[in-house]
């Protein structure tokens, strides 16, 4: 217990040391649930309004920032495609190359695609074999030298695309970033927080636990893997890009940051599929990396470790939300010290 206590001391806040020691019974109900890993869990707790942990504070605009390419696959997601475009656009990134790629919807999808074609790059409604398919062709004339997707029902949060800019243009040794997610409903309401703790290229060859919504790479790293994702997968279609961007030498980053929200709903792949295709395609590259499929017991023994340290990056999180809602302006004005240089795994070049 010493030791936590002299950790604390030397790397946290004063604010957040003050907090630590004062909310005593705030702190055994956090320490009480600690061996529950959040990751994986899609619904943690009743909904509820979402604020960020720490208040965005203007930063000073890139000197030419660099062009991101973002693509929508949507089929039949008209009742949030709207909310998934606005939170793009409402991002004012000075150089975005946006497309929507939709499947040939027949809801209200293609009257929202119309209402916004001006605001957007280039959009297509037409009949595909599914999501991978459809961004393989949003990505055909992509002209970005970041690359990323965001489902029709996710949303982009705030001032994400200036830090993704921002932490590729201070990191050009990093290939490939992801940050923390916020799980929300349908109704924009948050229902739980994916704490993501620092990158674990080992990891990734066990589970992939990386939120897609969160995922930029480089132009360089998604040519070195054929600049096209496997239309053979339809669920694991982001675990297959991340395994070859890794076998490629990608060199990968965890941003310290909320970037993006999954939205958890009934008619989603994720929710429907888990236990049928989903569950196909995760044990076919269960046998490519591992040459069977694995047990449960096997996936708790090698991701125990990887694991624990999400939780003590999670309850670290929730130790900053509570620092902000006590004391807003100090929590505003303290320095997120997110150089990002200690989530920064190890990897072969490319």
């Amino acid at each position: 217990m010493s030791g936590g206590r002299h950790w604390l001391a030397q790397h946290a806040p004063p604010f957040l040391v003050r907090l630590v020691r004062s909310e005593r019974r705030w702190r055994r109900a956090t320490l009480g649930s600690l061996g529950t890993p959040r990751l994986g869990v899609l619904a943690q707790y009743s909904p509820r309004p979402w604020r960020l942990a720490w208040p965005t504070r203007p930063e000073r605009a890139l000197e030419a920032p660099p062009r991101i390419s973002l693509v929508t696959p949507s089929f039949n997601q008209g009742r949030f495609l709207e909310r998934t475009i606005r939170s793009v656009l409402d991002q004012g990134y000075p150089n975005l190359d946006y497309g929507v790629q939709d499947g040939g919807s027949t809801d209200e999808s293609v009257a929202v695609l119309e209402r916004y074609a001006s605001r957007l790059d280039r959009w297509s409604s037409e009949p595909d074999a599914g999501q991978a398919q459809a961004i393989n062709r949003g990505f055909e004339r992509a002209s970005g030298e970041i690359m990323g997707w965001l489902n029709s029902d996710d949303l982009l949060l705030p001032g994400a695309l200036a830090c993704v800019a921002r932490f590729f243009r201070r990191h050009p040794d990093v290939d490939v970033i992801y940050g923390h997610r916020l799980l929300i409903d349908e109704d924009d309401l948050e229902i739980g927080r994916w704490v993501m703790p620092p990158h674990c290229d080992e990891a990734l060859v066990w589970a992939d636990f990386v939120p897609q919504e969160t995922l930029f790479w480089r132009r360089t790293a998604w040519e070195a893997v054929g600049a096209k994702l496997d239309e053979s997968f339809q669920f694991a279609l982001d675990w297959d890009l991340l395994l070859r961007l890794r076998s490629a030498g990608a060199r990968f980053a965890r941003v310290p940051r909320f970037l993006a929200a999954f939205r958890v709903h009934p008619r989603q792949k994720t929710s429907s599929e888990l236990t049928g295709r989903g569950g196909e395609e995760i044990e076919r590259l269960q046998r490519r990396l591992h040459g069977r499929v694995l047990s449960q017991e096997e996936l708790s023994r090698a991701l125990r470790g990887y694991l624990f340290r999400h939780l003590l990056h999670h309850h670290l999180e929730d130790l900053r939300a509570a620092a902000a809602r006590r004391w807003p302006q100090a929590a505003n004005s303290a320095p997120r010290r997110s150089s990002g240089r200690e989530a920064i795994a190890p990897s072969r070049r490319m």
